[in-house]
């Protein structure tokens, strides 16, 4: 399990602190993973039971509290700067006993890569999600998760599956930045939902020369790129297969010519013969850790 500079990659524990401070830093990164770093101590597993040490010790009772219907986007497209947030839905059930309207009461989403016990890395909202009462023991609750690549929040080998889990906290008046855990309430739960966090693509395509006589060769060059999260820069994406397609002027859809492969370096080239006016572009269908893309048309007049 990893620990970043901005982001304590821990489980339940984290969860807790997440929701302790519900703002955001100038620099992208929440309060509450600051804090998290400061008052939790570590994570333990048993009997397959997430559970947490504090500052004093203690441990949170488990809340009556779970969580179904959770909802996020099936992809995740994060490149090298611009900070990206996606929207959880989920429903929360609790016993009559738990006052979601306690204005320390907290739930919110989050996201996790690897195991629920020992994940490989977290991502929290900035702020606790919004939570509207249903029934006396039903709500449905709106999130983010907030991600901020150019901070430290995603390793090139974060990209892949990732799974959804929920937290529900009560702090029954306790003090949020140093509480006596055991009288503060947690519901932890992981395996709610699934979606791919992608290193977001990009797709470049020229044909030339331009114009061109009917029947002369028309070389198509391009480059497949895509965001490198571990130095904020966009590098080749190589061995690809890529489409090469083309639509008539005229034409309303694209017919694909052949499929060529990226290189060392991430870059297309391959030759077609000239036979009509018309738009050439280069089509990625996409794998589990990069969207899929296509490059913007170039046209090519023929003589």
């Amino acid at each position: 399990m990893r620990i970043r500079a901005s982001v304590a990659a821990v489980t339940g524990a984290l969860a807790l602190s997440a929701l302790a401070v519900p703002a955001a830093h100038a620099d992208g990164t929440s309060a509450y993973r600051t804090e998290a770093v400061k008052i939790v101590k570590g994570t333990h597993a048993a009997a397959g039971k997430q559970g947490i040490k504090g500052v004093r010790g203690d441990m949170p009772y488990d809340l009556n509290v779970s969580f179904s219907n959770f909802k996020v986007a099936k992809a995740i497209k994060v490149g090298t700067t611009n900070h990206v947030a996606t929207t959880v839905t989920y429903t929360m059930t609790h016993g009559a006993d738990v006052d979601i309207t306690a204005d320390d009461f907290l739930s919110g989403p989050y996201l996790y890569k690897g195991a629920f016990d020992t994940p490989d890395n977290m991502l929290f909202g900035d702020l606790p999600a919004t939570c509207r009462v249903v029934t006396n023991t039903t709500a449905t609750c709106t999130g983010k998760v907030d991600i901020y690549p150019d901070f430290g929040d995603l390793w090139n080998s974060d990209a892949g599956a990732w799974k959804g889990g929920a937290i529900a906290i009560a702090y029954n008046g306790q003090d949020e930045e140093d509480p006596d855990l055991s009288q503060v309430g947690l519901a932890d739960k992981g395996g709610l939902g699934s979606t791919l966090v992608q290193r977001y693509s990009r797709q470049t395509v020229n044909a030339s020369p331009e114009p061109v006589k009917k029947g002369k060769t028309i070389t198509v060059t391009g480059a497949l790129t895509r965001a490198s999260w571990d130095d904020s820069r966009y590098f080749g994406y190589t061995k690809q297969s890529v489409k090469l397609q083309f639509m008539k002027k005229g034409g309303s859809a694209y017919t694909t010519l052949k499929t060529v492969k990226t290189d060392s370096k991430g870059n297309l080239k391959t030759t077609v013969k000239a036979s009509a006016d018309g738009y050439f572009r280069y089509s990625f269908a996409g794998t589990s850790t990069t969207p899929a893309i296509d490059s913007t048309a170039d046209f090519v007049d023929v003589k």
